[in-house]
Formats: C-alpha cells, sequence, structure tokens
C-alpha cells in the first residue's frame, strides 16, 4: 500500500517556539511593536503566576504543569538541609519532580525533538538540544564566560559563529542586551539547523533596567523596544518555518523604594549564628536557630526546632516590610507547602523586598557580599547589577582586574556596593493587577481564552503542538 503523504503530514506536530521574555506585562508590551502586533493577530490572556513568582518556580510549573508543592522548585534557591547548605541557581533538571513537557509530548508522538536554550534546570534534561550559562572554572580561581551544551559539538559551532556566550552581559553591572542577542541568534541557528518539533528560549534582557529604574524609567521602557527589535528576526523565521509561537513571562516587575533585612532581625534577636574567618563573617546555617533565605519579595525561613518557632515569628511580626508570615497552613494555601519550603515564608509588601544581609558592620562583611558571586551567597542579592557608586576607584579596579583576566592572572571584580537602596524594581508577590502580571501571547488565534493559569501551559503547549 502506498503512504499518503497528506495523511503523514498532518500526524506531524506543529513546531512551536516558546518564548521566556522575563518580566513582560501589557503595560510594557505597549513599547513592543512586534510581540504586540502577535497578539492582535493571534491571542492573547493574563497569565497567572505562583508564589514565589520567581524563574524557577514559573517555570517548573510551566514545563510540569504542576505546583510548588508537588515539583518542588520552591525558590531560586534553598536551604538544602540534608547538606547544611544555602545553594541558589543549581542546574540539575532532576531537582524538577514530576512529568515534563517532552515527556508527555514523546508519549503522543515518539522521536518528537526539543531545544531547550537558557531555559533553567537545563543540565541532565531529557532534551534533544541544550544551551545553558556555564563559566569555566579553573583550578587557579579564574572564572571565564562560556556555556554548556549538549550535543557537545554544539559549544564550538555556536562559539564560532556568535562568539564565546557573553557571561558577564547575562547578569552582573555589565548585563544587558548582549546577552539576549547572543541567546536569539543561537536559537535561530539551532531551528535553521536542527528543525527541533519545540524551542525553548529563555529571554533576560527585561530584568535588568526593571529591577535598576523601576518599571516606569524610560530606560526600561527603551530595553522594552530594543529587546522586541532584537526579536523581530527569529519572529519572522518562526513565520517562515511556520512556527506557531508563544511568548510568555513568570511575573512581572513593581516599583520598590525599600529594603527588609530579615537576616539582621533575626540576628539581632539571638536567633541567627555567624562564624568568623580573617575578619570575615559567614552565616553559620547548621549553627542557626532561625535564618532566612531571601529570594526578591520572598523569604524563606528556616527555624531548626519547633520550640523556636514563637521567638522566630516574634522577630519578625511588626518587621517593617513584611506583609505577611506563613506557616503551615499558609503555605498549603499557596501551594508552597513542600519539605524544601522554610518553616515559615515571609512575603515582602508590595514596596519592599527583601536583603540577604547577615552581618551588622559592613567591616565584617564577606569578601563575596562585591562580588557578582551568585552561588556562594545565601540569598538573592540584585544589587550586583550596579557598580559601587561611593567607590571613586571603582572603574579602575574594574580596569585592573580586566587587565588580569587578559593576562590569564587571577582577579576579583570587587565592585558590587554593601548599599541596597538603588534597588527600584522586584518580583516574587502575586500580582495586584493583570497590568502588572505576567501574560500569554499566542500566534495562533482564539487558542487562549480569557486567563491561563501557571498550570495549564504544559497543555496549552501540547494542544498547540497538536499532540493534546
Amino acid at each position: 500500500m502506498t503512504p499518503d503523504p497528506t495523511t503523514d503530514r498532518a500526524a506531524d506536530p506543529t513546531p512551536l517556539l516558546v518564548l521566556d521574555v522575563v518580566g513582560l506585562t501589557p503595560r510594557l508590551l505597549d513599547h513592543m511593536p512586534h510581540l504586540k502586533a502577535l497578539g492582535q493577530s493571534g491571542s492573547r490572556a493574563p497569565l497567572g503566576t505562583v508564589l514565589p513568582a520567581v524563574t524557577c518556580a514559573a517555570q517548573s510549573t510551566f514545563l510540569t504543569g504542576t505546583l510548588p508543592s508537588e515539583h518542588g522548585i520552591v525558590g531560586n534557591g534553598w536551604y538544602f538541609r540534608e547538606l547544611g547548605d544555602v545553594l541558589l541557581w543549581r542546574q540539575h533538571n532532576g531537582l524538577v519532580a514530576g512529568d515534563k513537557l517532552w515527556d508527555a509530548a514523546r508519549r503522543a508522538h515518539p522521536g518528537y525533538t526539543v531545544a531547550n536554550i537558557c531555559w533553567w534546570y537545563a543540565m541532565g534534561a531529557d532534551t534533544d538540544i541544550t544551551v545553558t550559562p556555564r563559566p569555566v572554572y579553573y583550578a587557579d580561581g579564574r572564572k571565564e564566560p562560556d556555556c554548556y551544551t549538549r550535543p557537545p559539538a554544539l559549544h564550538d559551532e555556536l562559539t564560532e559563529k556568535f562568539g564565546t556566550f557573553p557571561l558577564f552581559h547575562f547578569w552582573g553591572p555589565g548585563a544587558d542586551l548582549v546577552s539576549s542577542r547572543w541567546i536569539i541568534d543561537a536559537t535561530r541557528h539551532i531551528n535553521r539547523t536542527r528543525h527541533p518539533d519545540l524551542t525553548l528560549c529563555y529571554l533576560p534582557h527585561l530584568d535588568y533596567d526593571l529591577q535598576r529604574f523601576g518599571p516606569d524609567d524610560p530606560r526600561s521602557l527603551k530595553a522594552a523596544a530594543d529587546l522586541d527589535a532584537a526579536l523581530a528576526p527569529l519572529l519572522d523565521d518562526a513565520r517562515a518555518e511556520g512556527r506557531t509561537v508563544v511568548a510568555l513571562s513568570e511575573y512581572g516587575i513593581t516599583r520598590v523604594n525599600r529594603t527588609v533585612d530579615i537576616n539582621r532581625a533575626l540576628r539581632r534577636a539571638g536567633l541567627l549564628e555567624v562564624h568568623t574567618q580573617d575578619g570575615m563573617e559567614y552565616l553559620d546555617p547548621m549553627a542557626s536557630r532561625a535564618f532566612a533565605v531571601a529570594d526578591h519579595q520572598i523569604a524563606h525561613v528556616y527555624v531548626r526546632r519547633p520550640e523556636d518557632l514563637d521567638a522566630t515569628r516574634a522577630a519578625l511580626e511588626g518587621l517593617p516590610g513584611i506583609d505577611q508570615l506563613l506557616d503551615d497552613e499558609g503555605k498549603k494555601a499557596h501551594h508552597l507547602d513542600h519539605p524544601r519550603a522554610g518553616e515559615l515564608v515571609a512575603v515582602a509588601e508590595p514596596d519592599a523586598w527583601f536583603t540577604y544581609y547577615y552581618w551588622l558592620d559592613d567591616e565584617h562583611a564577606p569578601d563575596f557580599a562585591q562580588l557578582v558571586e551568585i552561588h556562594r551567597k545565601p540569598g538573592y542579592d540584585p544589587v550586583e547589577l550596579f557598580m559601587d557608586p561611593l567607590d571613586p576607584y571603582v572603574k579602575v579596579k574594574a580596569a585592573t582586574a580586566l587587565a588580569r583576566k587578559k593576562l590569564g592572572m587571577r582577579y576579583r571584580m570587587a565592585v558590587v556596593p554593601l548599599d541596597p537602596s538603588p534597588i527600584r524594581g522586584s518580583h516574587g508577590r502575586l500580582p495586584a493587577s493583570d497590568d502588572d502580571g505576567p501574560l500569554l501571547i499566542c500566534s495562533t488565534p482564539r487558542a487562549v481564552g480569557d486567563r491561563v493559569a501557571a498550570t495549564d501551559v504544559k497543555q496549552l503547549l501540547l494542544r498547540l503542538a497538536g499532540l493534546g
């Protein structure tokens, strides 16, 4: 019997391009004509998010269709009780529990291919193509920009065409459009040469100036326009390739103007302990009765013994900037009742965010406090987006460090301020309005209704691919 080519084509899944445009909101969309046109010719809807509304938790919900209480990603990091250590920005996909989008797609269509370009928890994922930031950590302590790819040969292919992955433009004082442009170029190349059925593409650019300056600042609005212009060729490619495009965001960034030094409050109450080396203080999570892992507008508060819960609550209740302290019932109500979560979860007021700072005197701050050091700090530090304005020699220090780097010598880029007050944007709370919350745009008309829940994204993508 001769195969029917029409039937064979109908059996093929519709190729998808899923863009995670970090921080995209309806307000910003007015400054992004290409994405706005995509929604006008297709469809768009407000997108629900999760608590905490942060990258790792939200992406894990999109890809599994479950909430943090099930997939286990309670933030961008947490206290690993079994290790006695706070770890943020881990990369192993094995940390995410549940049935992934690509698992479901392959059950419906064996051989379904997936490319993950810079979505989180990429390493160890059962995807066909992977690109994710991964510095080279040399034995002498140097850290150099690079990325991890799978298959391995893709690394040299992308580097030859587009240069080394621009890590210092992906995060830190130099974070800008250069990193998103590299990711866009890599995505276009992979789609043209590998033709994956599903391409996941992470675009971080809006995260930077919205946190630096706030969502209404002209520099932030320009960042939205610049990213939209950079996206245009990728959207053109997708149209020519017959790809359905979905653009979504994990959260909206709202204006903040004050900080909550939650760990300093716990230390003053005698609950948090430090140990000292070479005059520097380090958080001692194993010895502390209570401490917090700060993550934007959410902080997981880990309390070592049940009898210290009341003292911990007393230290934090009434602390300016804290809106809620979620106990077991509160965590359950917000689907954060997972063993990785803190015994309490603090939620900041709308105009506040949590620092990780635990020292009481800057003279005793650890040396990593003034570095871009996302893996050593026991909490998130958005101040890494700035160079210290109080240090008159900060640019000289940076230039000297770069000169040592070019000579292949060890260097320390100690330029990050210890003053958190410049930060003007944050996220993590559930949005107060749809205008300031995430949204989903699809190139297919009538693909979405009035609202999309974060847990429905997985099934929506399967349906758009013709597999659901």
